[in-house]
């Protein structure tokens, strides 16, 4: 062989891998990429999960402490109020069964104060509030990484030469996230008159 056939022969291997390397390369970062737009949908998946979970569980909690304080101070206000009664009726029988009826729901309402030095209704009721709050975060959170990503894969896979390996291996754009989905735009409902 003489040198200038030696010489092609080398240029055709030297573009040869190049070829090869780019092309191994461009699959390599689509892999990624694609990797990364499924990482952050599987985030996305797991923030809604938590919200479905989470909110149902924390308004069970939330009822059952504010029942158990509410039943306390009905209970407390119908004895006063009869109470109240038999102090204006005059009747000294009526007045000693009324404040014997105050006595047990009123005890139980210490029983609480002392327990807890403050009422915690209101506490989770703003616990509920927060975390509510926080869920709804790390959803739009999660939704904008994954907005990214599938940002990042697509404008990736559109590029020349991308687009020629994309096509190769059947790779197309990814779809974006928008708040029809799922349902995510509408808020939770929470209910606590159940």
């Amino acid at each position: 062989m003489n040198t200038s056939a030696l010489i092609i022969v080398g240029l055709i291997c030297l573009v040869a891998v190049v070829l090869i390397g780019w092309a191994l390369t461009a699959y390599n970062r689509l892999v990624r990429q694609r990797n990364q737009v499924t990482a952050a949908w599987a985030q996305i998946d797991v923030q809604l999960k938590r919200r479905y979970d989470l909110i149902p569980n924390l308004v069970e909690t939330v009822k059952a402490y504010a029942k158990q304080e509410r039943t306390v101070f009905t209970e407390v206000a119908e004895a006063r109020a009869k109470l109240a009664g038999a102090v204006q009726s005059g009747d000294l029988q009526q007045m000693a069964e009324a404040n014997r009826q105050l006595t047990a729901p009123l005890g139980r309402l210490l029983a609480i104060a002392e327990n807890y030095p403050q009422l915690k209704s209101n506490e989770n009721f703003r616990a509920l509030q927060d975390q509510l709050e926080g869920t709804e975060n790390r959803i739009a959170v999660a939704r904008q990484d994954y907005n990214e990503a599938v940002n990042r894969y697509n404008a990736y896979i559109r590029r020349f030469p991308q687009v020629l390996t994309a096509k190769l291996l059947g790779k197309g754009a990814r779809p974006y996230f928008e708040l029809e989905t799922r349902g995510a735009a509408k808020p939770p409902k929470v209910d606590f008159s159940k």
